[in-house]
């Protein structure tokens, strides 16, 4: 059973949420801010935290960077009423794995969470696969039916990050934002570039296929 901690400050949100995820079998901690987050962190194992931004005494950001700073890779899913593409921005620069704005859509959220879980594991085990298809992490390397092959970095960080959230669509700011060094001088036309060069080296791959979402960006399809 995994371990969701629920860091919001508003209690009708925080029972709503908790409610939610107990149904689909999750065992929720609850956490008021930052700092009682830690507190909790401190005695309970915790799997994936939903956080809010604007709480009092150490907010989302604040707790982001506290963690992040100290090693801890928890996955992250942010949760705030700011809608602002800057605080979308701030959220990923420093750590966040994920972003939602409220209301937050409860099917979403779980969904979301499902996800964020499965990403960590992949993290953890430091390969992804799919179907006869192996990406494997610190090797930057690709196997196809036993075929070893190294790619670029940024490549295979792309693929890795496309193939690890089936059917989800990411924008290309979004891809740019946790791919791309964030002073690189390259712009969004840059993702286009290398879904290009993705799409060509595995055009006969039955395994995935890379699909462009018209006026949103890209998404990858799992076949098998």
């Amino acid at each position: 059973m995994f371990n969701i901690m629920i860091v919001e400050d508003d209690v009708n949100q925080r029972k709503l949420m908790a409610t939610v995820l107990e149904q689909y079998g999750y065992e929720v901690l609850l956490a008021s801010d930052g700092v009682d987050a830690l507190d909790v962190m401190d005695k309970k194992h915790v799997d994936l935290i939903i956080l809010d931004i604007m709480m009092p005494r150490m907010d989302g950001f604040e707790l982001t960077e506290t963690l992040r700073q100290s090693g801890c890779n928890i996955p992250i899913l942010m949760v705030s009423a700011k809608q602002s593409p800057l605080d979308k921005r701030k959220g990923f620069i420093i750590g966040t794995d994920d972003y939602m704005t409220k209301p937050v859509d409860e099917e979403e959220m779980v969904l979301r969470v499902g996800a964020l879980l499965r990403r960590s594991k992949i993290v953890n085990d430091r390969k992804l696969t799919v179907g006869n298809t192996t990406l494997f992490y610190d090797a930057l390397s690709v196997s196809v039916d036993g075929d070893n092959q190294e790619l670029p970095q940024k490549e295979f960080l792309l693929l890795f990050k496309l193939l690890s959230y089936p059917n989800k669509i990411f924008t290309r700011r979004q891809l740019m934002d946790e791919i791309w060094d964030m002073d690189s001088e390259s712009d969004e036309r840059t993702v286009d570039v290398h879904v290009s060069r993705l799409r060509d080296r595995y055009r006969n791959n039955p395994d995935f296929e890379i699909v462009t979402v018209r006026g949103l960006g890209y998404k990858a399809v799992h076949l098998k």
